[in-house]
């Protein structure tokens, strides 16, 4: 009877602890996994938390990063199950999203971001929000004047309590987090640039340093500081360097460029890399890309993927899974035609995906002279070293 009871017991409890789990949602299981739930032995064990990881692990990684910005990022199982199942099987390892200075962070959007094998990338924006602007060359006022965001009234602590507050959240969740922070900085759509909403030169990277200070106090270590300027196409003018806030503020370098015309993503992309390789060698990773609908599209996405893989400095790529219903300039879709998404599919296939584990002497190494080995795309559980 005494043993009846004990069984008993560990079996109520091994239902309770099922229960919590799925009620708390799948754990990580690395990037690239598919989520997975401890076993009931290991809940009995205490096993329920995984391993935090470190932020130096995911810095230069074993692999490419391949990830998406999608419309529900990162909270949609459904919409990432289809992704996968578009991209041939290959499940992605970064996911993309978006928040506003007038909006308040969200710890969940980390948890669920790794509950489906993804390092999270959060674009932290210091405006109040804008409207898809009408055309490539026609910028709204209303998107550039926003004089409550300038950047001396960000420099002065206008703002100090909302970034305290959002540090303190992303450090509490201590799972680390990729922060593109105030992106395309070079450009003239936004009002954080300098050369519009009455800032002026310098300020830039004053109000970058002064809100990763307030990080720093905050105990947010944690973060993946991404300073990601659009590519030097439309502003030819605008050069990079006065803007970059110093390697001790800084762990990638970002990009955001879309193939145009272009039928090369070394055109795209050439330039700017030139102007950034001049400025650091920090890690390089392309946080938004895509190629727009027309005749050089297909030819832009052919070789996408073997120019990524002569490029070693570049870690990965965001590829924009929007259109301009969903709230994109363009219809950047890889499954915008049956051609490019198999294009899609056969490029990503040759890929080494990462693990979330730091490059060791036994990672394949990625060189200009040869091609990293191939991910394993029809594997439903994603890439595997």
């Amino acid at each position: 009877m005494a043993v009846n009871a004990v069984l008993l017991s560990a079996l109520s409890y091994a239902v309770y602890a099922a229960v919590t789990s799925n009620a708390q949602g799948a754990g990580y299981s690395g990037l690239g996994n598919a989520p997975s739930s401890p076993g009931v032995l290991d809940r009995l064990k205490g096993k329920n938390e995984p391993t935090v990881p470190s932020k130096e692990q995911f810095l230069r990684p074993d692999g490419i990063y391949y990830g998406a910005a999608t419309v529900k990022a990162p909270y949609d199982t459904q919409e990432l199950d289809q992704l996968t199942t578009d991209a041939g099987g290959v499940r992605t390892t970064m996911t993309s999203f978006f928040l506003s200075w007038n909006q308040k962070f969200k710890p969940y959007s980390i948890t669920a971001a790794y509950a489906h094998g993804t390092l999270p990338v959060l674009t932290w924006e210091p405006w109040q929000g804008g409207t898809q602007n009408p055309k490539p060359d026609e910028i709204l006022t209303s998107n550039t004047d926003q004089p409550d965001y300038q950047l001396a009234d960000i420099i002065g602590g206008r703002y100090d309590a909302y970034i305290t507050e959002t540090a303190k959240a992303i450090a509490d969740a201590k799972w680390p987090l990729v922060l593109r922070f105030a992106h395309e900085m070079n450009g003239v759509w936004y009002p954080w640039s300098e050369n519009v909403n009455g800032n002026h030169a310098g300020e830039y990277v004053q109000m970058w340093r002064h809100v990763h200070d307030l990080f720093t106090r905050a105990g947010a270590t944690n973060v993946i500081w991404t300073w990601s300027p659009n590519i030097v196409r439309p502003v030819p003018r605008t050069k990079l360097k006065p803007l970059y806030p110093g390697d001790a503020y800084v762990d990638w370098v970002g990009m955001t460029g879309y193939g145009v015309h272009e039928k090369s993503p070394a055109i795209t992309f050439g330039p700017t890399i030139e102007q950034i390789q001049a400025i650091t060698d920090k890690p390089i990773i392309i946080m938004e890309t895509g190629a727009q609908i027309d005749t050089s599209q297909l030819q832009w996405v052919n070789n996408f993927f073997p120019w990524l893989k002569r490029h070693p400095e570049i870690i990965g790529f965001v590829w924009m899974e929007k259109d301009r219903d969903t709230g994109a300039r363009a219809n950047w879709l890889f499954t915008s035609s049956p051609a490019e998404k198999e294009a899609f599919q056969a490029g990503l296939a040759t890929l080494h995906l990462t693990t979330g584990q730091p490059a060791t002497t036994t990672s394949p190494t990625r060189t200009s002279g040869g091609s990293p080995p191939a991910s394993p795309s029809a594997s439903s559980t994603g890439s595997t070293p």
